[in-house]
């Protein structure tokens, strides 16, 4: 096969796009960076114009390194998830900041809904818990404080991003792909179940407003040909880390993968029956081809990459996020210091938007190979945090597929086998979220009979690690984790 696929990933703090071949070999890419807005304490915001220009930018770039439109059989888009934008139906143009992911400020109507009792109904049907995280709630917050949205009337659409970019693509065709609904509060993700009315009316958000839920395989539209130079379907839409499981071929119950990116997000793929979690995870749509749903179990945590970049740019501690390896095995123990990563509160399984960042142990000792060390050991014993409330909920790792920008790094990718005491894969083409959409383009585009032959067919080599850490030294540093925990969970 010959045909190329285009892949446009639209990440936290970068937008990029990728060329495949058929066969998932990577062709090319292209990137710029996303500026992020904090406009105040828990407050994450993005510009959609920004993100629509430099989309365009870079798609414009590999369609001319593949020798132009008729050589793309299909686009793919995957997206950082929850992120949520206000445009105008009229022109496309946003009519505000888009509210990212990370941010909190619907935090104080989380609370309130949960003290009213809503939260077993809002999981029941949705699979998620009442947090500021999810899109739903920050559509709703936005409604009621952001006039001209009010001032819209009509005109005003809403949508994640891949929702957003696939409306300015095709010129108005409002849609979303059913991995992404899962992700709002406002879907019902059991069995064929849509926007649901009790959900957006416990929000505040008219159904009017919403797009129509996709598949994720399916061609939801061609790209205006004056984009372009040519028409290109639109065949493959999902979520980041949906995206991520996939590439990782993790579509069997029981498979799992972690991505360790701006943040840490672990799914165990479900097959068809949904998941109920006893202990505050998450069930989440994983894929829907045609009609039928895949489903996933899933751990969130809000910082991971982040942290290293915060670490780089807000403490000046880094001067790249890549001397964090170098001085992780620079020191021979962490020196018994402990950062706990709450810097936008902590996610699975504590679910606690209020929650500060620490960093605990400090000595004259203290050097900032032991603060980065400590970043570095975060990310396992996180991962040990939500390895726990997964086997609690009937669903114990053998191994761990991991992938994402931290993933490159060997000596985290090490000491997560060593603390979690099982082998982790890492594949030697760590854009697993890439090539998921990837492959999800190349499935609806007719190039495999279905995503299973697809992913079989597109997923490289991968290089395995095995734990090799004393029982009795990863019983002490866990047992440290947890001291630093409570101080901070209070």
């Amino acid at each position: 096969m010959t045909e190329k696929i285009i892949v446009i990933d639209e990440g936290t703090t970068s937008t990029r796009t990728m060329l495949f071949g058929a066969d998932g070999t990577p062709l090319g890419s292209a990137q710029r960076e996303i500026q992020q807005h904090y406009t105040g304490p828990g407050l994450v915001e993005h510009d959609a114009a920004e993100i629509w220009e430099a989309t365009l930018a870079c798609t414009r770039e590999m369609i001319a390194q593949a020798g132009g439109a008729e050589h793309i059989a299909a686009i793919g888009i995957t997206n950082q998830r929850e992120t949520v934008v206000f445009w105008d139906r009229t022109t496309g143009e946003p009519l505000a900041r888009a509210i990212v992911w990370q941010d909190r400020r619907s935090a104080a109507d989380c609370a309130a809904l949960k003290e009213a009792g809503h939260e077993p109904m809002a999981q029941a049907k949705s699979g998620l818990l009442l947090d500021p995280y999810f899109s739903g709630t920050k559509i709703g917050w936005a409604l009621k404080q952001w006039p001209q949205l009010k001032e819209a009337g009509d005109r005003l659409a809403v949508g994640t991003v891949e929702s957003y970019l696939v409306y300015r693509l095709t010129g108005g065709v409002h849609v979303t792909d059913a991995s992404n609904a899962s992700r709002t509060l406002l879907m019902d993700i059991n069995d064929q179940g849509g926007w649901d009315e009790e959900l957006c009316d416990l929000l505040g958000v008219p159904m009017s407003l919403l797009p129509e839920i996709t598949g994720c395989t399916t061609r939801v539209g061609t790209t205006d040909p004056g984009l372009f130079g040519g028409s290109i379907p639109i065949c493959g839409m999902a979520g980041d880390q949906q995206a991520a499981t996939i590439g990782q071929a993790c579509l069997s119950p029981g498979q799992t993968k972690a991505t360790f990116g701006t943040g840490a997000f672990i799914l165990s793929a479900s097959g068809t029956v949904r998941p109920v979690s006893n202990n505050r995870l998450l069930a989440t749509v994983l894929v829907q081809e045609g009609d039928v749903r895949s489903y996933a179990l899933e751990g969130s945590v809000f910082v991971a990459g982040s942290l290293i970049k915060w670490l780089r740019d807000g403490l000046g501690l880094l001067a790249s996020a890549g001397e964090s390896e170098g001085l992780a095995r620079s020191v021979a123990d962490n020196g018994g210091v402990y950062l706990v990563p709450a810097l936008t509160g902590l996610g699975a399984p504590h679910w606690r938007p209020d929650a500060l960042a620490a960093l605990s142990g400090l000595s004259f000792a203290t050097t900032k190979a032991h603060v980065a060390r400590a970043a570095l050991e975060a990310q396992a014993y996180q991962a040990h945090d939500l390895k726990s409330a997964f086997a609690a909920d009937g669903v114990d790792w053998a191994e761990v597929r991991i992938d994402g920008g931290m993933a490159a790094n060997d000596w985290m990718a090490q000491d997560l086998a060593d603390m979690l005491n099982i082998v982790v894969e890492r594949p030697d083409f760590v854009e697993s979220t890439a090539l998921g959409a990837a492959m999800l383009a190349a499935t609806g585009a007719g190039l495999y009979p279905d995503l299973a032959s697809a992913a079989k067919a597109m997923r490289g080599t991968a290089t395995r690690f095995t734990p090799a850490l004393d029982a009795g030294k990863r019983k002490t540093r866990l047992a440290g984790w947890q001291s630093a925990l409570a101080k901070v969970l209070g």
